[in-house]
């Protein structure tokens, strides 16, 4: 029995760690999953890495084919795009529903992590070394008030949204410090707005923020879309012309 207890408890590990590197953009869309590679990679052994897949591919994060093997699922750009609109709304009503519960732990937490943002921009940029720390601050932001929200659905579609690794909050368009400076003080008002109670202001807030971050993001995209994550649907924005001579030149 313990034995069996621990092998889930492996199973689960390795569930999570892959699926944080998918989400990061460490594993492409469309990227060939090797089980002995990744194995080696992640330190584990072939048994709980494909419990792992398995769950993957059940949550649509992960595709298998027979004969082929398991790759990382390829989204197009409008699914990216609707992906997006339906967290905003979603994370908008987890604030509208969690101003007037949320726990005076959870808003001290809150404010420890705007603190701790501040401290990893606050020279003005937000260093390569930096970014795994922003990443989680943002992470547990939103996490504490999906679940201060006390509505178990929306935590249950917001993590199936975060399957779309480009519209999940892992994504963080680090390169351009004030765009980190604009979401980071959404982050600092809609904790402060939370603290007052006032669930409107606060999801008004929290759905701007993240349409901002899936405009930029496209924006982003439409120009270079090389410097970030591979969009492989065949809807996915061209590049202004004057970037592929740019590129033609520089070869």
């Amino acid at each position: 029995m313990i034995e069996e207890n621990n092998a889930h408890t492996s199973s689960e590990q390795v569930l999570v760690r892959l699926r944080e590197v998918i989400l990061r953009g460490e594993l492409l869309p469309g990227e060939k999953l090797h089980q002995d590679r990744l194995a080696e990679t992640l330190g584990v052994s072939r048994t709980p890495l494909r419990t792992a897949l398995t769950a993957l591919t059940q949550s649509g994060l992960v595709i298998y084919e027979a004969n082929r093997g398991y790759r990382v699922r390829e989204f197009s750009f409008d699914e990216m795009l609707a992906a997006f609109r339906v967290r905003a709304e979603l994370e908008a009503l987890a604030c509208k529903l969690a101003a007037p519960r949320i726990s005076q732990a959870d808003l001290e937490f809150l404010k420890e992590l705007v603190a701790l943002g501040d401290s990893l921009i606050a020279g003005g940029v937000l260093r390569a070394e930096a970014l795994p720390q922003y990443r989680q601050m943002n992470v547990d932001f939103h996490t504490t008030i999906l679940k201060a929200s006390g509505n178990e659905w929306i935590q249950i579609f917001i993590e199936q949204l975060h399957n779309v690794p480009l519209a999940s909050d892992r994504v963080i368009m680090w390169q351009d410090y004030d765009v980190i400076m604009r979401s980071h003080d959404d982050h600092r008002r809609i904790a402060t707005v939370l603290a007052e109670r006032d669930g409107m202001r606060a999801a008004g807030i929290m759905y701007e923020h993240i349409a901002y971050a899936a405009d930029h993001l496209t924006n982003h995209l439409k120009q270079r879309p090389q410097d970030f994550m591979r969009v492989p649907s065949s809807n996915a924005p061209e590049p202004k012309r004057r970037d592929k001579t740019r590129r033609k030149v520089q070869s």
